[in-house]
């Protein structure tokens, strides 16, 4: 396997995985290697015999675990320092009393399942034809101009958005919650609505710069935007007394700076190499990125709705299950990172190996991060079980609240493996161009089955745990389901899948490029 320079494209050639090629590289040369093939090999060489051709299996394995790991961990980072932007919105003005605790939690949960879904699910579309394209079209342009397709579609499709923000009075009092909560909820929306646009333009740069191998750039951003996030959000509710509203209005400023440092990071630091300028090609094959981004919000925000009903439902139950659930539900927000940054990773990587046309290659991605998100949820479950009696602390000090939350935690820490499962699946899906997919699945599992389950065992003498029970369950069924479809895919065809979806699908036919199969 090769390892990556400082920004991901410096490819270093590894004199134990592969044979470095001779040719001078060309502008046809992949970024990938050519992946080790033990039955080609000679007999003469370190794969003869049985057991040294099992080594070399593993060593294969263990090396793929490395690479998903390096360019999962800075994905990692930055969505957990994205989601502490919202996360320091809830812990400052939740320690003034349950009830702000409950209106930051739970409005920023909606922006999570609405307008974030249009950055966290429509941005997917990059996933499957930015990454492909980095590695299989001839033009390194077409990169560039699918970033100027997603500012488009993705700026239109959050128009709906910030009007149902806007109206969220209204709308929350007639899915029947507390009155006040609704309206608090609604002037906490309609204070987001600038900095929405910002989001989701700084995830779009983020994808833009994934899909040529430079993973850390939004962690760098990130790094600077997020204590800076956190001080002027307690300057603005302290200091200026602004009070609920800091929040939305720290948030806001911090995500246009984050997307303006992006972008200046792109410009003189790396990443400019895919930018040949606005084209109106960008407002070519709108269609086709409408629709993967559409279903990829559909993907995403299929799992999040159903987190968002559970929200809902427990806001039924009282104040107090409606604080533990927001400590929850925001607690779960930041831990969903990880198996969220891992399947991007994977995507990315995956699409990298389709556009190659490494069908062998895509295949080892997409099976090393499953298991490797199972080895990741089953770290972050010996956590919350170790802190499980103290863990809300961190949010509310009400001896209500933290014996509540502590109850609830167990089921938490049970669905880590499957939501570990359920992110890197949903990543190989992603990067494979079905999001419908996995959608279905969690349509399934999750409004078929769960989500009446759960509802049910809250009004049934279990309360807040009989909704976290029926998530536990929907986590499980979704992550075996995804990893199911993920087995059986046929990744031959899945290479030719993705140079239909190129702009430049004269490459497939021209036979630029390696054979199926290999990867240069």
């Amino acid at each position: 396997m090769p390892h990556s320079g400082e920004h991901g494209n410096d490819i270093v050639p590894d004199e134990d995985f592969q044979e470095w090629n001779e040719t001078p590289p060309n502008e046809y040369t992949s970024l990938l290697p050519k992946p080790i093939d033990p039955e080609a090999a000679p007999v003469n060489c370190h794969w003869s015999g049985r057991h040294e051709g099992k080594v070399t299996r593993v060593r294969i394995l263990l090396a793929e675990f490395w690479k998903l790991t390096q360019g999962s961990i800075p994905v990692i980072l930055a969505y957990t320092l994205q989601m502490s932007l919202q996360t320091v919105t809830v812990i400052i003005i939740g320690h003034s009393s349950p009830m702000n605790l409950a209106v930051s939690a739970f409005s920023m949960m909606f922006a999570l399942v609405t307008g974030w879904m249009i950055a966290l699910g429509g941005t997917t579309a990059l996933d499957t034809l930015a990454s492909s394209a980095f590695t299989g079209s001839g033009n390194k342009h077409d990169l560039g101009i699918l970033l100027q397709r997603a500012f488009l579609v993705l700026g239109l499709l959050y128009v709906p958005v910030a009007v149902l923000w806007a109206c969220s009075n209204a709308f929350f009092q007639a899915l029947g919650q507390d009155p006040e909560l609704s309206y608090q909820s609604s002037r906490f929306l309609t204070a987001l609505i600038p900095g929405g646009l910002g989001y989701i333009y700084f995830e779009i740069m983020k994808k833009y710069l994934q899909a040529q191998g430079i993973m850390s750039a939004g962690t760098y951003v990130l790094m600077i935007t997020s204590p800076f996030n956190a001080g002027l959000c307690y300057f603005l509710c302290y200091t200026l007394d602004v009070g609920l509203l800091a929040g939305p209005i720290a948030a806001g400023i911090s995500y246009w700076l984050s997307f303006i440092l992006l972008v200046l990071y792109a410009r003189f630091v790396s990443g400019s190499e895919c930018w040949g300028g606005w084209s109106r090609a960008a407002l070519e094959n709108l269609g086709t990125f409408a629709r993967l981004a559409i279903l990829g919000f559909f993907h995403v925000g299929t799992e999040w709705w159903a987190f968002e009903i559970v929200a809902l439902v427990a806001g039924r139950l009282g104040t107090i299950p409606l604080a533990a659930q927001s400590v929850i539900m925001t607690a779960d927000g930041i831990l969903n990172t990880i198996p969220f940054g891992l399947g991007v990773a994977t995507s990315s990587r995956l699409g990298n190996q389709l556009g190659s046309r490494n069908a062998k290659g895509a295949s080892l991605t997409a099976h090393s991060s499953a298991v490797l998100s199972v080895i990741f949820g089953a770290v972050v479950l010996t956590v919350l079980m170790s802190t499980r009696d103290n863990f809300a602390k961190i949010f509310n000090t009400d001896p209500r609240v933290v014996e509540l939350t502590a109850d609830i935690l167990p089921f938490v820490a049970l669905f880590q493996i499957a939501d570990g499962l359920n992110g890197s699946c949903g990543g190989s899906l992603r990067g494979m161009g079905q999001q419908h997919l996995g959608a279905a699945v969690n349509l399934v599992s999750y409004y078929c089955f769960a989500l009446p389950l759960g509802i049910y065992l809250a009004f049934h003498g279990w309360g807040l745990k009989g909704l976290w029970v029926g998530q536990c369950i929907a986590l499980y069924c979704a992550g075996i389901l995804e990893w199911g479809l993920v087995t059986f895919t046929n990744w031959e065809s899945q290479v030719h899948k993705a140079f239909q979806r190129m702009d430049d699908q004269g490459n497939l036919d021209s036979g630029v490029g390696p054979e199926i199969g290999e990867d240069q």
